[in-house]
């Protein structure tokens, strides 16, 4: 039984760690889960770290639910409208949002 099925989740910073995580978790209770981070595979993050938002989609995909990656700087209000906005066009409504984004100081910040 997958209590989550038919339900959608955006999980906002999903690239690495928790957010990860609960992404796939997510998708293992039969949810469809959008995750947004800014590292893909064809643009790097600047922590060179190889984690990218299409592997995460991807775990979500074999945990059960289903993984839709979108790059997206959270820091900039014109990308997170655009999200909102193909969310509501390609699901009409979000049952679950979780906020897993990280800071990003720059020095002297």
């Amino acid at each position: 039984m997958k209590p989550l099925n038919g339900k959608v989740a955006l999980v906002a910073g999903a690239t690495r760690g928790a957010g990860r995580g609960i992404a796939i978790e997510l998708g293992a209770a039969g949810a469809t889960v959008y995750v947004t981070g800014r590292t893909t595979r064809v643009q790097a993050s600047e922590y060179n770290r190889p984690e990218t938002i299409e592997e995460t989609a991807e775990l979500v995909n074999q945990a059960g639910g289903r993984g839709i990656a979108v790059q997206v700087d959270h820091l900039d209000p014109a990308q997170v409208q655009a999200l909102i906005d193909r969310i509501d066009a390609e699901q009409g409504r979000l049952d679950i949002l979780v906020n897993d984004i990280g800071s990003r100081n720059k020095p002297g910040d």
